[in-house]
């Protein structure tokens, strides 16, 4: 797009960013009830209002400080403008958008100081969570927080059973798209622009799925084979789902368990495009009796709900939702997960425990906890996943084997 910025489009992010700033829904589930209530936004103008809204929350604190420098109120429209101004504008490319003194106020925001500002404000930060990455991960935090800070790429999975990786960056570079292999994922594809491939034919017909690559190298880790008996126990939407189903060769039976209906009604249609016929969605509620499969599981992956704190680079309004409280929470929530999915490994069977948390409570704390209480586990692997180090969400994920 130009750098001309049309007034509905910013008043269209204006709007929506007010939506996104109450913090009660996550950020994208605002932005798809914003879109579906504004259906004539194209496709192209409804990536610039996400992105120019995801631009906010990443600077949230700093940008905070700047609409304050005449301590006037802290609005979606200033910071907005001071997002534009941040990223390089200048006030002849806002003065169509800009009312009253704004000019004058706008001036000075392009002036301003970070220096001014604490170091978790500049790193746009709570203060809570900017202290407690730096107790984990001392002086290599702030280079965390800058990759956590900027905008994710698009990265697909190759479904093996459809199509090669290299056929699949073949075609989309003849459609003029820029694609290359992702370096740690066998089947990773990153495309840098981060172009809409909803209604693209390898979508569509399941040849590709949207997929970071930190979460693929999960599947890798819990290895599933052909024939085997699988559970996915917190499966959502099946994007793990699908690549377990695929690394199993379509054989087997892997059960897909989630404690919500209608995030596995959203599995219906990407299992459809898959090809896969070996997975069986199951909801857990207050019926549901797992039981019958005590002991019957190869291999368990357990993708705990956690604070989503490693993909604050595609979800930034996390870090403005979450709280000490929160995490404390989840992490019981963990616990209780964890020692139900463990019922159900065979012996010698492996468990997979994993989340895209970066803190400790809800990680390795988690996990020693569980072999504290339960006896006979052995911890296999523990590996960590960054984005300033392998560009990646981050990610946890701790590899256990039941031997009695």
């Amino acid at each position: 797009m130009s750098r001309y910025i049309h007034p509905a489009f910013f008043s269209h992010a204006e709007k929506a960013l007010a939506g996104i700033m109450d913090f009660t829904y996550p950020a994208d589930g605002v932005l798809a009830r914003y879109f579906r209530e504004h259906r004539n936004i194209g496709q192209q103008e409804r990536g610039y209002i996400a992105e120019t809204c995801f631009a906010v929350l990443r600077r949230l604190r700093a940008l905070s400080a700047r609409t304050r420098l005449d301590e006037g109120e802290v609005t979606p429209r200033r910071l907005l403008l001071a997002a534009l101004i941040g990223e390089g504008r200048n006030l002849c490319e806002l003065e169509h958008l800009l009312k009253g003194d704004e000019a004058l106020w706008l001036a000075a925001v392009k002036g301003f100081d970070d220096a001014s500002l604490s170091v978790a404000e500049r790193l746009d930060l709570p203060d809570w969570l900017y202290t407690r990455l730096s107790e984990v991960f001392g002086e290599e935090a702030e280079a965390l927080v800058r990759a956590l800070n900027q905008s994710a790429p698009l990265d697909l999975r190759v479904n093996l059973l459809k199509s090669g990786r290299e056929a699949v960056i073949e075609a989309l570079k003849e459609e003029g798209f820029v694609a290359h292999a992702g370096k740690h994922s066998p089947f990773a594809v990153r495309l840098p622009d981060k172009p809409s491939l909803a209604r693209h034919p390898l979508f569509l017909s399941g040849h590709i799925e949207v997929q970071d690559e930190g979460s693929q190298l999960l599947g890798l880790m819990l290895a599933p084979r052909r024939g085997e008996a699988v559970a996915d126990f917190c499966a959502g939407a099946g994007g793990k789902t699908l690549l377990l189903g695929m690394l199993m060769k379509n054989t087997g039976k892997l059960y897909a368990f989630d404690v919500s209906a209608n995030r596995l009604e959203k599995l219906k249609p990407r299992l459809a495009r898959s090809g896969l016929s070996n997975v069986h969605p199951v909801c857990l509620g207050r019926n549901t009796k797992l039981k019958r499969l005590t002991g019957k599981m190869d291999r368990v992956l357990v993708d705990a709900p956690c604070s989503g704190l490693g993909t604050l680079r595609r979800n930034p309004h996390l870090k403005w939702r979450q709280t000490p409280d929160s995490v404390a929470g989840l992490a019981a929530r963990q616990s209780e997960i964890l020692v139900t999915a463990a019922r159900l490994v065979r012996l010698g069977g492996h468990l997979l425990y994993a989340t895209c948390s970066l803190l400790p409570e809800e990680n390795e704390d988690i996990v020693k906890a569980f072999q504290a209480t339960h006896s006979g586990w052995t911890l296999l692997e523990e590996r960590r996943f960054f984005p300033h180090m392998h560009g990646t969400d981050g990610f946890y994920a701790a590899l256990m084997q039941r031997e009695r």
